[in-house]
């Protein structure tokens, strides 16, 4: 349905039930565990055939605030593990990356970090929710122009996974900043959001009992300041050199500690070679204290491809690189709808 709207997906592998637990240090290692692998693998057989899948995310706002950066390590494990899980079993470049909150005091060291280290544990992207755009604003006001000068030499594509304040009408004068030559060298369109009007009030669309969509103000407002965008040409100046970024330094405001990684739970090696098999969905006990945890601290580019796909495998057939070492994502310029799905967000061109 969504390819044929011309629809891409951009797809969360996690569900509020089999995800890291980020509630203290004890939590997130036991929530790294077989069982939620397991579920983040199976979700990846699930939809890595669409041709319409654009890229997984790895988490969206483990780290929320100045005093949990101690998930950093878990969540860019699963980066690894998701892209070599991909590698091994798929014969398709399927981007992983992280959505971040925009928490001032540390969102620069989380851009860092998630692009250091070897290639196999760094991500394809960097993703992260802006709501500094609040109508009536400018590009200066808002201060988005300091932010483009932050990642102006980030090597990864950057764009943003939410955006559009309400705290006063939405004109989305953002539009057309964000695909301006002011942003285009750095960033990679972003997200609104949301699609369905919920409790919250973000909403563009409101669904009907019977699932008619009814479009509101906000997205006949956002439909036009679409309309009066030109698209961006060419590939906007974006880097090319794809240099990792060194490592943030422990600090008040970065509570992570060396470059280490916890290794993949013993318990997971197996679906690498074996597949996942079908996953929990929305259903299952959840897997926060399930399985067994990691046991040990991983090797320095130990989540490489052990093994390329064979017939018979998941995955559709197709160029076998993986989406791990060296890997050029075609992020360039997209404009995007995120839709309150319960697997992630919808991404609307």
């Amino acid at each position: 349905m969504l390819d044929d709207a011309g629809i891409y997906l951009a797809l969360d592998a996690n569900t509020p039930d089999y995800s890291l637990n980020r509630e203290n240090e004890d939590t997130l290692h036991r929530s790294y565990n077989d069982v939620y692998l397991q579920s983040v693998f199976a979700t990846i057989d699930a939809f890595a055939d669409y041709n319409n899948l654009l890229l997984f995310f790895s988490g969206n706002e483990v780290i929320n605030a100045r005093n949990n950066t101690n998930a950093a390590p878990y969540i860019k494990a699963v980066t690894r593990d998701m892209k070599q899980y991909i590698s091994n079993r798929h014969n398709r470049v399927i981007p992983v990356g992280y959505s971040a909150a925009d928490v001032a005091e540390n969102i620069e060291a989380q851009a860092l970090y998630f692009n250091c280290g070897t290639d196999d544990e760094r991500s394809d992207f960097f993703a992260f929710n802006d709501y500094s755009w609040c109508d009536p604003s400018s590009f200066t006001e808002s201060g988005w122009d300091a932010k483009v000068r932050t990642y102006s030499d980030y090597s990864k594509p950057i764009f943003l996974s939410e955006f559009g304040c309400i705290t006063n009408q939405r004109n989305w004068g953002e539009i057309e900043a964000l695909y301006s030559t002011n942003m285009t060298g750095v960033y990679s369109g972003g997200l609104v959001y949301e699609y369905t009007v919920e409790p919250n009030g973000y909403g563009l669309v409101e669904v009907g009992s019977n699932g008619d969509i009814e479009p509101n103000a906000d997205f006949e407002r956002l439909a036009e300041a679409y309309k009066a965008t030109a698209n961006p040409r060419g590939d906007g100046g974006f880097r090319e050199n794809g240099e990792a970024s060194e490592c943030p330094a422990e600090s008040d405001e970065w509570h992570v500690e060396g470059t280490s990684l916890p290794a993949i739970p013993a318990n997971a090696v197996k679906f690498m070679d074996e597949g996942a098999g079908e996953g929990p969905g929305l259903e299952g006990d959840g897997s926060h204290f399930a399985g067994e945890p990691s046991e040990s601290t991983a090797t320095p580019g130990s989540g490489n491809p052990t093994r390329s796909p064979t017939p018979g495998s998941t995955g559709s057939a197709g160029n076998n690189e993986g989406a791990a070492a060296g890997l050029d994502v075609p992020l360039r310029f997209v404009g995007m709808i995120a839709a309150s799905a319960l697997f992630g967000a919808v991404l609307v061109f």
